[in-house]
């Protein structure tokens, strides 16, 4: 109960990811009706592909990197920028996600994709603004600092958007990262100076 009062969205978007994902595996209409899919979104007009599909996995590993990485960024943000910031960041990024998919594949109605990776995507950016230079680790043995994390995160994503076997949304990153940056900056105004402070703090300045 104390970790829930300290974080309470975090832990109900995790929740709702794992129920809605569980129910879609077992649930094949339910998981085709809410997927990210190009075909119904522009020729039926079923935007709400564009938030539900962050909410289905397309397996049980897919499922858990995605809800590990949100456990363990979202926590911190939420935190220190409160529930009602996080929860903006965390639905921009998401959208921004989605959207940043659709441009990408309008010509391509059969696109399809699942996962909450934009809009993680958009939390790690959310955590890279207050700690660039904490310390993450890569498969839990590589370190390697925040800042280089996100950007070899990105490159790597949009290396994997090219790939023909796509249900990934890994577009979704990109546009969730950029997304998640700029929505961090807007709801919490001293976060760009707060990071600029610790480049600057890094390089000898004041």
């Amino acid at each position: 109960m104390e970790q829930f009062s300290l974080y309470p969205a975090t832990l109900t978007l995790i929740a709702v990811n794992v129920a809605a994902s569980v129910f879609g595996w077992s649930n094949p209409q339910f998981q085709a009706a809410n997927m990210f899919h190009v075909g119904p979104i522009r020729q039926n007009r079923e935007y709400h592909r564009m938030l539900t599909s962050g909410f289905l996995h397309v397996g049980v590993f897919h499922l858990l990197i995605n809800m590990f990485v949100l456990f363990q960024f979202g926590a911190t943000i939420e935190y220190s920028v409160g529930t009602t910031n996080f929860l903006i960041i965390y639905f921009a990024s998401l959208v921004g996600g989605s959207l940043w998919a659709y441009l990408e594949n309008f010509r391509n109605p059969d696109y399809r994709a699942v996962g909450a990776s934009g809009a993680v995507s958009g939390v790690l950016l959310a955590y890279c603004l207050f700690w660039p230079f904490s310390l993450l680790y890569i498969f839990m043995i590589i370190p390697m600092p925040a800042v280089l994390f996100a950007v070899l995160f990105i490159l790597i994503s949009a290396t994997l958007a090219g790939r023909e076997n796509r249900i990934i949304g890994h577009e979704a990153h990109i546009g969730g990262a950029l997304f998640g940056l700029v929505m961090t900056m807007i709801v919490v105004p001293d976060s760009l100076g707060i990071f600029a402070g610790q480049i600057a703090a890094l390089f000898g300045g004041s």
